[in-house]
């Protein structure tokens, strides 16, 4: 009875964590990468709020290492200096008028939490609020953190270390970044008062960033002594904090994911790969109808998917064959159905554009962050992608929030890469990843009428700007995807009825 108590127990703690606590009806959160507080404030306000996105996930809060001044790499963000919170995307009271701000509306702010390290050793050791560092001492006074505070003896982490060696995977440097020990009281103690000092901020969570490379028991402690959400922001008392750890574990690993999610959410990298491959010809889409466990993916409470990130469109952590912006129309299709399946928390990427992997955002001279621009059509410009801003996405975000908990049914596919399915009675979407056209009838299992598809177009007053697609008295309707069309996907859903 003991043991059976603690099993309870311990299932309720990592349950605590794997809630992101949305506002009702939301369902799905967008990295905003790269941008600044002030921004991120007016884009929940004007745009994700109305449009109905549960959260943002913010780049790095807390100061970092400014590294050359003419180029400003992506990466310099995850180098930090201190726990301060002033860095290119803005100061502290910015950072606190944006989550308030985006709390108002109802979208939730994620903080890419850096606790596993320090900086690394350069030739500059100036962060982006002033503090310095003495990296031969590894001496971080703005924190302060001394020698001692850090894991010895030195060592770094190699190529073979993640096949062998769990121990040199946690406790020695990844990329000669200087390895945090955070089974000290005093290092936890630093990252417990900084991760709780952005809870009193209004902020629903973190991702944690390299959490593979720190203990499971010393992240234990550290996420048991977070404080509840704040509830003045909105959060029913005693919520938990959100914590989504990224652990790169695609197979045959020292470091298993599955080590993790007794704690909290895991980013189920596995998750965009196998998409990516599937939706770009790699394996047939008909393959996906037991999509989830069955492919060797996290329980589905217990991940945090996407297609692509901040890393794996570039290549780095787990990346490869990733689908990106680059190749639109693959992207919307595999965005499309991690959207219109229930598997996982599904989180989108809003890139900059880049041609060289180790930019930074688009900046003036003198290395400030350039805002982006909102185009008349809505999309965005200054070099900023903003993938969340393109119909097709933001459509499909719409539909998963309205399907809900809703199961897949009637799914069809033609043996081939021509699939469609049914979200309970509340949603359907077909996809045609063919060289030929998809005709056929099928079963749409929506009440009778006539739906706009929200891929083509949307609806306008009581008409459709895209297809119209007319539901019968049985469910069935007429489904047509040409194989040359600009998208490989339709979708309808209630609430999409048009009169006309």
């Amino acid at each position: 009875m003991f043991r059976l108590i603690l099993c309870l127990a311990a299932l309720t703690v990592a349950l605590a964590y794997k809630n992101p606590h949305y506002a009702s009806g939301r369902t799905t959160m967008v990295h905003l990468f790269e941008w600044k507080w002030d921004d991120i404030a007016a884009e929940c306000e004007r745009f994700l709020g109305p449009r109905g996105f549960g959260g943002v996930q913010v780049s790095p809060v807390n100061e970092n290492l400014v590294l050359w001044s003419h180029q400003r790499p992506w990466w310099e963000r995850y180098q930090p200096i201190s726990y301060r919170l002033v860095t290119r995307s803005g100061n502290e009271q910015q950072f606190t008028n944006m989550v308030r701000r985006c709390n108002n509306v109802g979208v939730r702010i994620y903080v890419d939490a850096i606790i596993n390290h320090m900086t690394g050793t350069w030739s500059t050791n100036t962060g982006t609020g002033g503090s310095t560092a003495n990296f031969g001492q590894w001496h971080y006074p703005a924190v302060p953190y001394g020698r001692n505070d850090f894991n010895f003896p030195h060592c770094v982490i190699t190529g073979n270390d993640y096949r062998c060696c769990a121990d040199r995977v946690r406790n020695c440097e990844l990329s000669n970044l200087k390895d945090l020990n955070q089974g000290t009281e005093y290092v936890r103690t630093q990252i417990v008062n900084f991760m709780n000092h952005l809870i009193r901020l209004g902020v629903a969570g973190f991702r944690i960033d390299a959490a593979k490379h720190m203990w499971p028991a010393d992240l234990r402690v550290i996420y048991d002594r977070l404080h509840n959400l704040n509830t003045a922001h909105g959060f029913p008392a005693g919520a938990r904090p959100y914590i989504y750890q990224e652990v790169i574990d695609l197979g045959n690993e020292a470091v298993s994911r599955n080590e993790y999610t007794p704690l909290a959410a895991v980013t189920e990298f596995r998750f965009g790969m196998e998409l990516s491959r599937a939706f770009k010809g790699g394996n047939q889409l008909r393959w996906l109808f037991n999509w989830g466990t069955a492919w060797g993916l996290l329980a589905s409470g217990d991940a945090l998917t996407f297609i692509d990130n901040h890393d794996n469109q570039r290549g780095h952590g787990a990346g490869g064959d990733i689908l990106t912006y680059k190749q639109p129309k693959q992207y919307r299709g595999a965005i499309a159905f991690m959207l219109a399946h229930p598997y996982g928390r599904p989180q989108l990427m809003s890139s900059f554009a880049f041609t060289n992997t180790e930019a930074g955002p688009p900046m003036d001279n003198s290395g400030n962050i350039i805002s982006p621009s909102i185009n008349s059509d809505t999309s965005c410009g200054n070099g900023w992608v903003c993938e969340h801003r393109w119909r097709q996405i933001f459509s499909m975000v719409a539909f998963r929030n309205r399907v809900g908990n809703t199961a897949v049914t009637n799914w069809w596919d033609n043996g081939s890469n021509q699939i469609a399915f049914c979200r309970g009675n509340q949603g359907f979407v077909a996809f045609n990843n063919d060289y030929w056209n998809l005709s056929q009838t099928l079963q749409t299992c929506l009440p009778a009428g006539n739906y706009c598809d929200i891929i083509s177009g949307w609806k306008s007053g009581n008409n459709c700007t895209g297809k119209r697609i007319t539901v019968g008295s049985d469910g069935r309707a007429s489904i047509t995807l040409g194989a040359g069309e600009y998208d490989m996907v339709l979708a309808i859903h209630t609430g999409t009825e048009s009169r006309l």
